[in-house]
């Protein structure tokens, strides 16, 4: 079985915020061992420290790999434009890029089925303007996963999810993936210059 991360950890917490904030409590926990444990034990207590400075780690090479303001500022006026078609097209191409095979569904709660060394997941790209997304739609991918017995589930929105979405997508294992991770999907000749697609 995966383990999974609470969600509201004090790991999961720092891996979401700046990697200076992780490397900061890291260097008050040593500070704290060096000045309070005795002497032969604080070298010990200061290694205590260590998964902090592992996260700041982390979350930096994230951080690095993020997409910059202004490209996550041409990604969503570039999605915005597009038509159903095209949007559909240029996440598959996303996938694609990444290694993914991908197969176009119709009906159901989801719209494309991408497989990466035998590992299967659905993606639904649907209601991808609204501004908040609700309960509805992840409750519909959710029914198609189990439909398919696929091995994960993938919602793509730009919108803010509910908070009460939030903790459905949580509770049943989908991957929300908004502006930042949908700028790092879509090929960057899709967003720039997308071909012209009749609409649906």
């Amino acid at each position: 079985m995966k383990l999974r991360m609470a969600e509201n950890s004090l790991f999961a917490i720092l891996l979401r915020s700046r990697w200076w904030v992780s490397l900061a409590v890291g260097a008050a926990a040593v500070t704290l061992a060096l000045v309070v444990a005795p002497r032969e034990y604080a070298v010990y207590a200061a290694f205590g420290a260590m998964p902090f400075f592992v996260i700041a780690a982390i979350a930096a090479w994230k951080q690095l790999q993020a997409p910059s303001p202004a490209r996550l500022a041409r990604t969503l006026e570039a999605v915005q434009a597009m038509s159903w078609p095209q949007w559909i097209e240029a996440v598959g191409q996303g996938f694609e890029r990444d290694g993914f095979q991908v197969e176009r569904l119709t009906g159901g709660g989801a719209d494309l089925l991408v497989t990466r060394s035998g590992r299967r997941s659905l993606v639904a790209c649907r209601r991808w303007k609204v501004a908040r997304v609700g309960v509805e739609p992840l409750r519909e991918l959710s029914e198609a996963a189990t439909a398919r017995d696929v091995d994960h589930s993938i919602y793509l929105a730009i919108g803010e999810l509910t908070e009460q979405a939030r903790r459905f997508a949580a509770s049943h294992r989908i991957k929300v993936m908004q502006l930042p991770e949908i700028a790092q999907v879509l090929p960057q000749a899709g967003v720039a210059k997308r071909r012209d697609v009749p609409a649906r």
